[in-house]
């Protein structure tokens, strides 16, 4: 299995530099918000230098980046079953879980390449993280991109339609945005949103972020972010896997 996971990893990066537009235009988006929202945040919080500002505000842009730049790698594969690309692949002596691995590893990668970019920029504009916090940050941010690129792939072999694949892509971008506090601490709001945004796993990992960044590592919020991150990883990755024999049987 892992010699077909290399292989199909090696396919997958490859069809990426060739066509690099939509991992450019994922970018795009947290980069934006770096040099326009950061500045006015930090206008929100007088007397606090936007070097802190940043520190609390780049560990949502890097979740943010996890989260949505591998939530729509599901559509590609979709246009694949279409086409009966994935299909021949599915019944070939190739690995099941392979097929989902290769694809996996090269949304991570991806991901990794957007994390350092945004941290770079983030330097660039004064912010000064915790070292060994940034590099857990990369990690934990690793996890979530393989958790949601696993759980777009595995809404794509079950759904194998756009439209309703973007229908529910639609119904919990804005909830999740709003209850983790990417934009805006979850200490800004009312009391009920905060109750509902602990049941929230995005949420401890944009706290644990910071905590990493501020260098607390000893902060309860990181295992607890690491522990979700790894069990739904798990979970989502197991769906997809299992999804892929399905259509090949």
């Amino acid at each position: 299995m892992l010699r077909h996971t290399a292989l199909f990893l090696g396919y997958e990066l490859r069809n990426t530099v060739r066509n690099p537009v939509w991992p450019l235009f994922g970018i795009l988006q947290p980069v934006l918000y770096m040099l326009l929202f950061a500045p006015l945040l930090a206008k929100t919080t007088p007397g606090v230098p936007q070097a802190e500002t940043l520190k609390q505000f780049t560990p949502g842009v890097m979740v943010m980046i996890a989260l949505f730049g591998s939530l729509f790698v599901g559509f590609g594969m979709i246009s694949e079953i279409r086409g009966g690309v994935l299909e021949r692949l599915a019944v070939s002596p190739a690995s099941r879980p392979a097929i989902v691995l290769g694809r996996t590893l090269r949304d991570v990668i991806v991901l990794v390449a957007q994390a350092l970019l945004i941290a770079a920029l983030g330097l660039l504009m004064g912010m000064r993280p915790n070292p060994p916090g940034l590099a857990l940050m990369i990690l934990l941010m690793a996890l979530t991109g393989v958790f949601a690129s696993s759980l777009s792939y595995g809404l794509a072999l079950a759904l194998r339609d756009e439209n309703g694949m973007s229908q529910i892509m639609q119904l919990f971008a804005l909830p999740l945005i709003l209850l983790t506090g990417i934009l805006l601490p979850m200490s800004l709001a009312p009391g009920w949103m905060r109750a509902v945004a602990n049941f929230n796993p995005l949420y401890h990992t944009v706290e644990a972020g910071r905590a990493l960044f501020n260098g607390d590592l000893g902060n309860g919020s990181i295992p607890l972010a690491f522990g979700l991150m790894l069990v739904l990883a798990v979970i989502t990755l197991r769906w997809s896997v299992s999804s892929m024999r399905r259509l090949a049987g």
